[in-house]
């Protein structure tokens, strides 16, 4: 087998200044990302736009498919402008209001909602919750606090109010732009940040369903509501990232750890794609190699069962960018080599409108042992069956065959899954035999007499649901 299917496991790498070039981002390719995060939190959207076509265009070139995943702001708290840093030391009162600038006393802050989501006792968390705060009362839309851990606070750093945002806009109106502009570059992927209930991935599914598209929306975890109503969000997401840098926020460090495996549990209980985020590398953003806690993070979010993990600053503003990506690579090559790794698992749950999908991902899973199998050759259109086999985490790569370079962007993001697109919707016919056998043997690497496990649809092998199972040797 060629080397490319040896890696499993899905990278996500954001993009930003240190990669803003046809060099790096192919550099990037080339160690190992599969997905592109363009996070519309930084920068303009001319800037997006001159990034995403660079992407595409890079991606044309090697002859591969990279998803772009449009990762929305949505509805983040700052402080509003100040003229210069403040010192706030612990025990120091202090007001805070809604309001754009710094004056009379007043820290500003840009959500109107403020005043009405907190009361006595409330926690106020600013800088990545550097600085801490304690609610000792409201009064004519002020809010008045005790600084608990005192700290420098500067312009337009972030605020937390963790469980009190109740009336913050699910989908903001600068979302409400990037969704336009993901819908016209045919993104393959929309990130929701700060989802909280099921109701704000239906209404981000309903603008981008107003603008005429179907863009797969994945949900971040990153709020204590988003995990008491866990369940019902990733049933109507479609992928999942655990965010962990606002969940370390609005939650306690400590409980993180927790958090990621249920959610990893929970996606996988469902058979939804769940990516881990934030801070998987972070040293590497000054240093050419991880700590060792990193690896270890990293591995252990792959052995819970992720199917991808992501690099934020380590690619956006790092010095070690490519490194970085060659590192993950590397930890996720040997972590699934490990005899700690669990291949062939099962559905945890009956999904009665893909009973017969899954009917055939598991028995293609369990004929692979029981042949000795080399690869499973999944045709599809849409690439549903395809995911539910990356699901069951088959010991063999899945290549998939569509007739939908959408379809192959897509599935840049499930586990196992190695695309490529080729214009075989026909009869499974001796003709079409000759053709996967060559394709088997030159763009694969298998040989001559090697087992494959064929899944696909008839009488047409893509564009029907998927409906037969075949063991194929190649060359007879």
């Amino acid at each position: 087998m060629k080397n490319k299917f040896f890696k499993r496991t899905k990278i996500v790498a954001t993009i930003g200044p240190a990669v803003d070039s046809e060099e790096k981002i192919e550099q990037l390719i080339k160690s190992g990302v599969n997905i592109f995060r363009l996070n519309t939190s930084h920068e303009t959207i001319e800037v997006h736009n001159r990034r995403f076509d660079l992407i595409r265009q890079v991606c044309a070139k090697l002859r591969v498919y990279c998803s772009i995943m449009i990762d929305l702001q949505g509805p983040k708290i700052r402080v509003g402008t100040l003229k210069e840093n403040i010192n706030l030391t612990t025990g120091q009162n202090v007001i805070f209001a809604h309001q754009e600038n710094y004056e009379n006393g007043i820290i500003p802050v840009d959500y109107q909602g403020i005043a009405q989501d907190v009361t006595k006792g409330s926690r106020i968390l600013l800088d990545d919750g550097k600085i801490q705060a304690t609610v000792e009362k409201v009064e004519e839309n002020k809010v008045y606090a005790t600084i608990t851990n005192g700290g420098i606070l500067k312009s337009r750093k972030g605020l937390n109010i963790p469980g009190s945002t109740n009336s913050l806009e699910a989908v903001t109106k600068r979302d409400i732009e990037y969704i336009k502009f993901a819908v016209e570059k045919k993104a393959d992927y929309i990130a929701l940040s700060f989802v909280r209930q099921k109701e704000d991935v239906l209404l981000a599914k309903k603008y981008i369903n107003d603008y005429g598209a179907d863009i797969p929306v994945i949900s971040k975890m990153e709020k204590p509501q988003a995990i008491e109503n866990l369940e019902s969000i990733i049933a109507i997401s479609d992928c999942i990232m655990v965010a962990r840098g606002d969940l370390g926020i609005e939650l306690s460090a400590v409980e993180v750890p927790i958090c990621q495996k249920r959610i990893i549990k929970e996606c996988n209980k469902q058979n939804k794609p769940v990516i881990v985020a934030t801070q998987m590398l972070e040293s590497m953003i000054d240093e050419p190699i991880p700590t060792r806690a990193e690896s270890s993070d990293v591995a252990n979010a792959i052995l819970d069962g992720a199917d991808a993990v992501m690099l934020s600053g380590e690619t956006s503003v790092g010095k070690y960018a490519t490194k970085a990506v060659e590192t993950m690579a590397q930890i996720a090559k040997y972590t699934e080599n490990s005899p700690f790794y669990k291949f062939d698992n099962e559905f945890e749950s009956i999904d009665e409108k893909a009973i017969t999908r899954q009917a055939i991902a598991f028995g293609a899973d369990r004929m692979i042992k029981h042949v000795k199998a080399k690869a499973l050759l999944s045709f599809s259109h849409l690439g549903h069956s395809t995911r539910l086999m990356s699901k069951l985490r088959p010991s063999v790569p899945i290549i998939m065959v569509s007739d939908s370079e959408t379809t192959c962007k897509k599935m840049a993001l499930s586990w196992g899954v190695y695309p490529f697109l080729k214009n075989w919707d026909d009869v499974l016919n001796h003709d079409i035999l000759i053709n996967i056998d060559n394709f088997l043997i030159n763009e694969i690497g298998l040989s001559h007499g090697d087992y494959v496990i064929i899944t696909g649809s008839a009488p047409k092998l893509i564009t029907s649901k998927t409906n037969f199972i075949r063991v194929h040797k190649i060359g007879t």
